[in-house]
């Protein structure tokens, strides 16, 4: 297939994904298929949470608008243009172990192979087994040639030539082990931070909620870790991000706040709390559910060479440009087609490996 058609079938993808809200979706007439997967997809929205019950509504359609953002002619051309895709000589059988914290977590991965010329085996996760074979029946439809071009899983990978695979620190040494004679990406437990100084706004503050609660903070890009000041008052932090206060009322969400907060209090831990998110000083960078861990800082350049040391832990940095490459408040979970998880080049491992 021509790179052409295979971005284009991508276009019309987004296009698709583009029409559902989550305050109302809106079907168009000039989106292909829309008479056999508009309301399926509608339906299996509002049915992802009987699959999943972290995967809301509401955290579903996030996760479909920022695919349906990202899947535009401009983006995708301005993802591909630095690559050259004659290099792939050799079709490719990549086998993708995917994870399921988030809704659709896997998808780049997935877009990767296909838009290198790959054929994608896919082993999606338990907790994420629906969205995306219903996004790839899309696809196939708008084009049949990709139907040889994706195979779903479900017993053991086998008959493969690379493998890219998502997982904690333990299971990645397993990955490591079982496909030590493969050429692969093995992608590990990462957690992100924010970068405060005290001068943020409250807009940014507020903003940073966004970061800390998308996705109920399952996500790698979710900051779970502040690095703050020494001496910083939390006053503003609470107050910008008290618009969130309502995540509480997710009993799953309230049942982890709930029985976190017991076992810090049971181990005698000082913390500080608002009624829906604890605060505990931790060096650590993987902070539960409903808690995020806070650090002092005395020399900013001291903290610059403490992330760089601790890169291989570390998804993203959020601050007003206090370190270098950070990203702006509120954006984390709305990456670009070019940012790679743990900035590994996907589409330079597939176009190069043999």
């Amino acid at each position: 297939m021509r790179l052409e058609t295979k971005k284009s079938v991508f276009v019309e993808l987004g296009k698709f994904l583009s029409q559902f809200s989550e305050d109302a979706s809106e079907r168009k007439s000039d989106v292909l298929y829309n008479d056999i997967f508009f309301d399926d997809f509608e339906r299996l929205i509002h049915l992802s949470q009987s699959h999943n019950g972290w995967y809301t509504p509401e955290q579903v359609y996030f996760s479909v608008k920022s695919w349906a953002d990202a899947l535009t002619e401009e983006n995708i051309d301005k993802w591909i243009s630095k690559y050259d895709f004659t290099t792939n000589q050799k079709e490719k059988t990549v086998a993708l172990i995917l994870a399921g914290n988030i809704p659709l977590v896997g998808f780049h991965d997935f877009l990767s192979v296909l838009i290198t010329g790959n054929k994608a085996l896919v082993k999606t996760s338990s907790n994420d087994q629906h969205l995306l074979p219903f996004l790839a029946k899309y696809i196939i439809a708008v084009d049949e040639n990709f139907k040889d071009k994706i195979t779903f899983a479900e017993g053991k990978l086998e008959n493969f030539d690379a493998v890219i695979a998502t997982g904690s620190n333990n299971t990645a040494r397993y990955f490591e082990y079982y496909f030590k004679d493969k050429p692969s990406i093995i992608r590990k437990n990462r957690n992100s931070v924010a970068v405060l100084n005290g001068k943020e706004t409250h807009e940014d503050l507020e903003s940073l909620g966004e970061d800390i609660f998308r996705y109920f903070g399952l996500g790698c890009r979710n900051v779970s870790k502040l690095f703050v000041p020494k001496g910083y008052s939390f006053d503003a932090f609470f107050q910008g991000i008290f618009k969130y206060q309502d995540v509480i009322k997710y009993e799953k969400y309230a049942n982890n706040y709930d029985y976190n907060k017991a076992v810090f209090l049971m181990s005698n831990f000082k913390l500080i709390d608002n009624g829906f998110l604890t605060l505990k000083e931790d060096s650590s960078y993987a902070s539960p559910i409903s808690s995020v861990f806070y650090e002092y800082y005395e020399n900013p350049e001291d903290l610059k060479s403490r992330l760089k040391v601790d890169e291989d832990q570390i998804q993203c940095i959020v601050s007003n440009d206090l370190i270098e490459n950070s990203v702006a408040f509120g954006q984390t979970q709305n990456p670009q087609l070019w940012d790679y998880a743990d900035n590994v080049d996907t589409i330079t491992f597939l176009l190069t490996t043999k």
